[in-house]
């Protein structure tokens, strides 16, 4: 429905891969959702933050596919030798279902809360870094609100990347070369208001930073 509407699906995200967001929703599984064109966003830009109904945002890594990945039976080396690079984002939740007892089903139902990304810092080679240990600082107006490292999601971020690739294969999907998969948070959702700047410090690989009008 969307791609008739002239959108261009260019990846997927994972949601819910810690521990501490699944105890806070209560759902005892990741889930996913779909990314397409228009909500990929780059460093340094501004967001219009009437168009979301419940903006949060959250530090991730995402993954650039060289090669395509089908399951069954994708494994954590095949996602990092398919990977063309892993690059800094923060992604925008969205979440348009906040009733209590929410399910699996809902927050697929609601594409796992996506709202957009914003890209940017320095890409690096999936073997050039030991990615468990990529860590951020999360500020909002210049005070630091969270911070975590990304063994946070699943003990390694791209173990999130290949239970998808399994997960979407029982309904015939794979994943595809070019793909933008958004790996999951290694922080707590933040909340942001209009004139809030958000910037996120990841060390080495650069930093990604936008501001809410």
């Amino acid at each position: 429905r969307n791609e008739d509407a002239g959108r261009t699906l260019v990846g997927r995200k994972i949601g819910l891969t810690s521990k501490a967001m699944q105890a806070a929703t209560g759902i005892t599984e990741p889930d996913y959702g779909a990314i397409f064109d228009d909500m990929v966003l780059e460093t340094g830009c501004s967001v219009e933050w009437d168009r979301y109904t419940h903006p949060r945002v959250e530090v991730e890594l995402a993954f650039v596919l060289k090669d395509g990945l089908k399951g069954p039976g994708v494994t954590i080396f095949d996602v990092l030798k398919a990977t063309d690079y892993v690059v800094p984002a923060l992604e925008i939740l969205d979440s348009r279902i906040e009733m209590e007892g929410r399910t699996i089903v809902d927050t697929i139902a609601d594409n796992a809360a996506m709202g957009a990304m914003v890209i940017g810092g320095n890409p690096v080679k999936p073997d050039a870094v030991d990615l468990r240990w990529v860590s951020a600082i999360l500020y909002k107006n210049q005070t630091v609100e969270e911070t975590g490292v990304a063994a946070g999601v699943l003990d390694h971020p791209a173990n999130g990347v290949h239970w998808l690739a399994n997960k979407i294969a029982a309904h015939g999907d794979a994943l595809k070369a070019g793909d933008i998969i958004l790996a999951g948070s290694f922080t707590r959702p933040m909340w942001v208001y209009k004139g809030d700047t958000v910037h996120a410090d990841y060390g080495p690989l650069g930093s990604v930073t936008c501001r809410f009008e």
